[in-house]
């Protein structure tokens, strides 16, 4: 179907862009569901005059992306503009798409891709940005999208004693839109949007949830799954890496089955964040993470200088993390560690990596949380 523009304010006009039709009924839920979640934050449409959008990828982030993986041309990514009504502008092929758009002044959400993810999938990774933009009256506005990993993957290698081990059973990567059977012999990534995801070992009619982590957009998490040899009981294949390739970042664990894999033993051996959200009733464990804030109160948490408190701070996994519900809320006990850590006297620590050992909560300021704190280090 041919692309086109539609009008955007029919009754004043003016000459506005036509979209490609009718949203297939398939899209529509998905798609106008997000656009309005970014709308509502755009605000209303302004007044009747227009204004000019002009939408370009930025080359700095499509060069990055393509030497991590092949992607489609960004020719051929999937372009969605739409005001703050709701109302799709345009709908097609960004190579398509005309190099100026007169817009009614107004609120816009523009939204590229490389292809349509709505559940699970093996080797389906799904790159592009999502922007919101105001188009000034008389004005022209430039829009650099970005070309980055919007969803996130996992990785299972399998280790070859693992069938003999368990001979009857199957490995399943599980989130709250579907499922994936991961064969032992499978290679391919799978393919998850961001959330909870979690790996399920079957074995007839009973499930197990063996781990839980929460992953971000442009993380790939590379999980080896191995069984305990006789005899062994602390295996040197436990711990975590984290390295960052071009534009996604590339986790790689170890799970073994039947033996205790040495997490939060020590500071080396740490629990990240997403790693201590799933093993709340720890104990005397080392946790990591980024300090993104502090403040809280059961309701809300601050991210920005100046801070008031010094009795609690956040973690998160990520030095930009804003989310509370993504972080570690720790207490800080009333001796050196809070003189050392707290954010009223030591604001030079927000964005850095620090180390806290203490036992794991299930809600301290309404989210999970780090007290007893008896030992910390600035990484």
């Amino acid at each position: 179907m041919k692309n086109s523009i539609k009008s955007a304010r029919s009754e004043s006009g003016l000459s506005t862009l036509s979209g490609a039709g009718v949203w297939r009924q398939a899209k529509t839920t998905i798609l106008v569901l997000m656009f309005l979640t970014l709308l509502s934050a755009c605000g209303k449409s302004g007044g009747l005059g227009e204004g000019e959008l002009r939408i370009s990828f930025d080359e700095a982030s499509v060069g990055l992306t393509r030497t991590d993986q092949e992607i489609p041309d960004t020719s051929d990514f999937i372009l969605y503009v739409a005001d703050s009504d709701g109302e799709v502008i345009y709908e097609g092929k960004y190579g398509d798409s005309p190099e100026v758009m007169n817009l009614a002044a107004g609120s816009y959400v523009v939204r590229a891709v490389s292809c349509e993810f709505r559940k699970p999938a093996f080797s389906l990774p799904q790159f592009g940005d999502e922007q919101c933009v105001v188009v000034p009256e008389g004005g022209v506005v430039n829009l650099r999208l970005l070309c980055r990993q919007m969803n996130a993957g996992v990785r299972l290698k399998v280790a070859s004693g693992f069938l003999a081990s368990f001979p009857s059973s199957a490995l399943l990567l599980r989130s709250q839109d579907g499922s994936l059977t991961y064969s032992y012999s499978e290679k391919r990534i799978a393919y998850f949007r961001p959330g909870n995801i979690s790996l399920v070992m079957t074995q007839g009619a009973d499930d197990k949830v063996l781990m839980t982590r929460r992953l971000e957009s442009q993380e790939v998490l590379i999980l080896n799954v191995g069984v305990v040899a006789d005899g062994e009981t602390d295996p040197s294949s436990s711990g975590v890496s984290i390295a960052i390739d071009t534009s996604r970042y590339w986790l790689n664990e170890s799970y073994v089955i039947g033996g205790s894999n040495g997490k939060g033993d020590s500071e080396d051996m740490s629990l990240t964040v997403s790693q201590a959200k799933a093993s709340v009733g720890e104990e005397d464990v080392w946790v990591s993470g980024y300090v993104v804030g502090g403040d809280l109160t059961s309701a809300s948490a601050s991210f920005e200088a100046p801070f008031s408190s010094r009795t609690n701070i956040l973690l998160g996994s990520r030095s930009s993390t804003i989310d509370k519900e993504a972080c570690i809320a720790v207490q800080l006990p009333s001796n050196e560690i809070r003189d050392a850590v707290n954010l009223v006297d030591n604001p030079q620590l927000l964005g850095k990596k620090v180390c806290f050992k203490g036992d794991i909560v299930e809600s301290y300021f309404g989210i999970t949380g780090l007290k007893n704190v008896t030992d910390y280090k600035i990484l």
